[in-house]
């Protein structure tokens, strides 16, 4: 179809409407992804562990991650062409910096590259991945109907919020994530959309997977008052898990990045990921049965498959905790360090149900402390750790609540999500999708001025008709370019454009009509050197700073020491007035 068909097509339908039917394709394509992947990992890891026992001792393990790992590089690197990894950051630069724009391979690479790392053993989770693909989708499907820049991002929502919906069956805790996470603005032009993503991607899950959800258990204790305390304990708990969670996995992706060759990297992460398999066999892959069972408190056979043997004594239960807390976190950033494609929802949620468990062992160990709900405890860890990685708390409570079928641990969550997340804000201002986003000033946010400003660049605002003149000139050679040029501002240079100063007309005008001071008075001696001036790779909120603070209407552009040229204040403000205009409800 040609773009003069889309024009027709939004010339004749409400642009609203057009909008609710590509939130329903959305959600129906997402979820189907989401069933698509979630069985094709499933399937893929059976086929090469069939047969295969961790209790043998097994040394296939050991090799088992090197292998995933490889092909996913070697099908980024041949197929896909691009870098596949951190999806959910991918998306938060998309909005930020490329209007909404993600590349259409995404739309399946991050799916086949996933299927690899994480069949084979790669400690990280499916949601990331399936995000960016359903977020893709929005964004192709945005641009090829030439929509505007905000209903691009609402359908990029769109497709992040079907793609949670189908991984998980959980509506709620998907429309929470991307107004929390991505966030886009909760109005009821963004909200809509999300919502009927949301359902058809879970009725499509429901259809092909069943009524079953991702955890369900039988009982769930029953939440009482005087138990309080153990869920705001939980939550300062869970927030200083967090802030390990989040330094030590950009502490080793920062580590292992500093090996300038894959092959390398590769290798690296490939052979300590698998030890850690082989040492740990809970950290294979997702890791939601490990979960599943630990929280059921059926962890004999979990702890019996590891080198550990029988443990007995809940010290040592402890300490077998204790070490799979800390080493998840690692196993989890070499494989994504090492060129594994994968996220961190899923460790995110493993950390808080083992964090939840190992809280509650604690508890147990004072003899005035009785009835430790554990098991709560362990759900509701996992909505902490959720709350403080990735600064979400709202998202951890609905997931958390959709998970055990009901709010009876709704309170509970409450608390420990708050609590979790104000602990990690005292270290930590930014969750782990946003930290390096945060660091260059590329992060979308809630202030829809600053928002504007982020989509602007100096490159692409820079005047060049301003006129320049050689430093070593005279006055008359100085009135000569006046005379030819259309602004009272003129550059002073070198030969080799390097940038001396400036002269605003107005400064001279009481000697550019004395023709004997042409000779006599020197360029130099009528220029000097603004206060500030700007570089093309400065943001344009540092750009709005300086205007704000030096009064000046324009301010030269400097690259290494050459001129370039200058950016106005009008120029700027003008920018501004028309992308606010597009970037603010229709």
């Amino acid at each position: 179809m040609n773009r003069k068909y889309y024009r027709i097509v939004r010339t004749k339908a409400n642009q609203k409407r057009l909008v609710l039917i590509l939130s329903l394709f959305i959600g129906l394509v997402s979820g189907l992804a989401a069933v698509l992947l979630k069985n094709t990992v499933h399937y893929t890891n059976y086929l090469i562990t069939h047969g295969f026992d961790f209790t043998q001792g097994n040394y296939l393990y050991l090799a088992f991650p090197l292998v995933g790992i490889g092909l996913t590089i070697l099908f980024s690197k041949y197929i896909a062409r691009d870098d596949i990894g951190h999806g959910v950051s991918r998306i938060l630069y998309a909005l930020s910096r490329k209007k909404g724009r993600l590349e259409p391979h995404n739309m399946y690479s991050s799916m086949i590259g996933s299927t690899f790392t994480i069949a084979f053993g790669g400690s990280m989770g499916l949601e990331a991945p399936i995000v960016l693909t359903g977020s893709s989708i929005g964004s192709y499907l945005g641009r090829r109907f030439h929509l505007s820049y905000k209903t691009i991002m609402i359908l990029v929502g769109a497709g992040a919020t079907g793609a949670i919906a189908g991984i998980f069956k959980a509506p709620i805790a998907a429309v929470v994530f991307s107004l929390e996470v991505l966030m886009l603005d909760l109005t009821m032009v963004t909200l809509i959309p999300l919502l009927i993503s949301a359902a058809t991607a879970a009725t499509v899950s429901y259809l092909f997977l069943g009524n079953g959800v991702l955890f369900s258990f039988d009982f769930v204790q029953q939440f009482k008052v005087g138990h309080l305390v153990y869920y705001a304990g939980l939550g300062v708990f869970t927030g200083m898990i967090s802030i390990y969670f989040t330094k030590t996995t950009l502490l080793v992706e920062t580590k292992m990045g500093l090996l300038h060759k894959k092959w390398q990297r590769w290798l690296l992460g490939g052979l300590l990921l698998g030890l850690l398999i082989y040492v740990f066999p809970s950290l294979y892959g997702e890791g939601y049965e490990f979960m599943h069972q630990l929280i059921n408190q059926r962890t004999d056979g979990l702890i019996n498959e590891s080198l550990f043997g029988d443990i007995n004594s809940i010290y040592w239960l402890s300490l077998f905790l204790l070490l799979i807390l800390v080493f998840k976190v690692v196993a989890m950033a070499v494989t994504g360090g090492s060129g594994g494609v994968g996220g961190i929802f899923a460790p995110s949620l493993f950390m808080g149900a083992v964090s939840g468990v190992l809280y509650s062992k604690i508890l147990e160990t004072f003899p005035f402390l009785h009835n430790v709900p554990e098991k709560s405890l362990a759900l509701v860890g996992m909505a902490g750790v959720m709350a403080g990685v990735m600064h979400a708390p709202l998202t951890g409570v609905f997931l958390i609540a959709e998970f055990t079928g009901g709010y009876e641990l709704f309170t509970p969550l409450i608390i420990t999500s708050v609590i979790s997340y104000l602990t990690i804000m005292i270290f930590e201002p930014h969750g782990i999708y946003t930290k390096r986003l945060a660091k260059r000033g590329e992060l979308m946010t809630h202030h829809k001025d600053r928002n504007v400003l982020q989509m602007m660049s100096v490159e692409k605002l820079i005047e060049r008709n301003f006129k320049t003149v050689n430093r070593e000139g005279n006055l008359g050679d100085l009135v000569r370019i006046i005379s030819e040029s259309e602004r009272n501002v003129i550059a002073v240079v070198d030969e080799e454009n390097n940038f001396y100063g400036v002269v605003f007309v107005n400064d001279i005008r009481n000697i550019i009509f004395k023709p004997e001071l042409y000779e006599k008075t020197l360029v130099e001696d009528v220029m000097f050197m603004p206060e500030t001036f700007v570089s093309p790779d400065d943001s344009m909120e540092s750009v709005a700073q300086r205007f704000q603070e030096s009064g000046n209407f324009n301010i030269p552009v400097i690259d290494d020491g050459k001129y370039i040229g200058f950016v106005s204040r009008a120029r700027i403000f003008s920018n501004y007035r028309r992308l606010l205009k597009e970037f603010s409800d229709e």
